[in-house]
């Protein structure tokens, strides 16, 4: 299914790209959300002409995107989760967990901006984990795990 996306996508392209994708993901996630529209030579011309007005949306999302980047820069936060032996936590420390936290100190964070590729935190120690704000801007924040008696 081709698809001409109405705003950046991570690893897939960017504003007015014509890619290529899934049925399902195009069908089901892309057009759905508003990111994207069928190829087609109708739409070609729809988005030639709303192109400037996705461009300044792209550019405000952003430039606020960046306006939240500086009140996470250099940003640490400590979660306290049970412990056993060895600094094994019982539980593990997840995205939520690291929102909620962000959000207590007064960021601006949503649960899917947080990015665990290794996936969950396991062990107590000091992590750093990274927020991904816009498709072109991540920021990395420090997540200390402590152990709760």
């Amino acid at each position: 299914m081709n698809l001409i996306l109405l705003e950046p996508i991570t690893n897939l392209g960017e504003l007015g790209d014509e890619v290529g994708v899934k049925a399902g993901y195009g069908r089901n996630f892309l057009i759905p959300q508003g990111k994207a529209v069928r190829a087609t030579p109708e739409n070609r011309t729809l988005f030639e002409e709303r192109r400037a007005e996705l461009e300044r949306g792209s550019l405000a999302r952003l430039s606020d995107a960046e306006q939240r980047a500086e009140g996470l820069r250099g940003l640490s936060v400590t979660i306290s989760a049970k412990v056993g032996e060895e600094g094994k936590l019982y539980g593990s420390v997840g995205t939520r967990d690291v929102a909620e936290a962000l959000m207590a100190v007064g960021a601006v964070v949503e649960k899917g901006e947080v990015k665990m590729p290794e996936g969950a935190l396991r062990h107590v120690g000091e992590f750093e984990i990274d927020i991904q704000l816009h498709t072109d801007l991540t920021v990395a924040v420090t997540v200390a795990v402590v152990g709760d008696q």
